[in-house]
């Protein structure tokens, strides 16, 4: 499980070594200055990275992770070091994303998460990967996420 640091930037304005796996990154929350307003905050890492847990080989994703804060905001700079942390973890495709987006509603306790994981081919067939915590609350728009079906996805 990722380690939930204090309320407040850990790493922000600090060096910081890319954690060896997901189990030894740390994940910093900030709080949201607008608490009171329902928004989209949205982040996208196209460059996502993990081990196939049979083979060892790369798989590479793009990610798109949709929430609606509440009273906390995660800080980019832990996020990008968290998702990196995946890039010598052995998992399959599910679990990473899944496993990304629980970490995430533990740390924040949003009002609503969305994510979706689009995987380059594994075996000649990509597996896209799709995790929501429920039904997003009324009024909150929606953007497409942005990444179109396969079709060498380039």
């Amino acid at each position: 499980m990722v380690q939930k640091t204090a309320d407040g930037p850990n790493l922000l304005g600090k060096h910081a070594a890319l954690p060896a796996s997901p189990d030894e990154a740390e994940l910093d929350r900030v709080p949201n200055p607008h608490p009171d307003t329902l928004y989209l905050a949205r982040f996208t890492q196209p460059e996502f990275t993990s081990l196939c847990p049979v083979t060892g080989q790369p798989d590479f994703a793009t990610l798109v992770i949709d929430y609606a804060p509440k009273q906390w905001l995660v800080e980019s700079k832990s996020l990008k070091l968290y998702l990196a942390s995946f890039r010598n973890h052995g998992a399959f495709h599910e679990d990473c994303t899944v496993r990304v987006a629980k970490d995430l509603v533990s740390l924040l306790e949003p009002r609503w998460l969305r994510i979706g994981g689009y995987w380059y081919p594994r075996g000649g067939m990509p597996i896209d990967v799709f995790w929501q915590t429920g039904a997003p609350p009324e009024g909150l728009w929606l953007p497409d996420q942005g990444v179109a079906a396969y079709r060498g996805r380039g």
